[in-house]
């Protein structure tokens, strides 16, 4: 289902920022699903996805490639940060900020009290404001990378499992048919 939606290697190779590097990033081991690439793959886009706003994807792409993660699902998963979502994950990343640096009033100090006074009250509030986004955001993509990890790769082993269970059932069924007809 995801695989239709995912870019495939030949319109990766035809891109102008990766076609130095096309050669050794188009690898097929770095594009088959298997229990050791998809973990990766998720991981790695959810770091990407929260690390940095802009060029996620290509960032995904690149640390796929020493780390051996699934390339097309990196890149696939950097979108649960988009156009229409980032106000959403740039709150949480202010909340988690402060809820992660505890800045309140009781702490901001006397030197700060000095500055508030005047007209630079402004440039201190949004440096304050973009310094906790930031450190909320780098605690996002550290947490949900090992979350994204630990998820999919107990979801690929329940997958697996299911699909080695039907397996067995029908080879029961087909010796189960085979002895009674004898």
């Amino acid at each position: 289902m995801l695989r239709k939606y995912m870019p495939r290697r030949e319109e990766m190779a035809r891109n102008k920022y990766l076609r130095p590097i096309a050669h050794r990033f188009l690898s097929p081991e770095l594009w088959r699903f298997t229990r050791r690439s998809v973990p990766r793959g998720v991981a790695l886009g959810l770091f990407s996805a929260f690390i940095i706003p802009v060029g996620q994807i290509f960032l995904a792409a690149f640390l796929a490639f020493p780390s051996r993660a699934n390339v097309p699902l990196a890149a696939a998963v950097t979108f649960v940060t988009n156009p229409f979502t980032i106000a959403f994950w740039a709150v949480v990343a202010n909340q988690v900020g402060r809820f992660i640096l505890r800045i309140d009033a009781a702490t901001a100090g006397v030197a700060t009290e000095q500055l508030e006074s005047g007209a630079w009250q402004w440039v201190i509030d949004a440096f304050e404001v973009a310094g906790v986004t930031v450190v909320g955001f780098f605690v996002l993509a550290v947490i949900t990378s090992a979350v994204g990890y630990l998820v999919s790769s107990a979801i690929w082993r329940v997958m697996v499992a299911r699909r080695r269970a039907k397996r067995l059932k029908r080879m029961e069924e087909r010796l189960d048919e085979r002895l009674s007809a004898n």
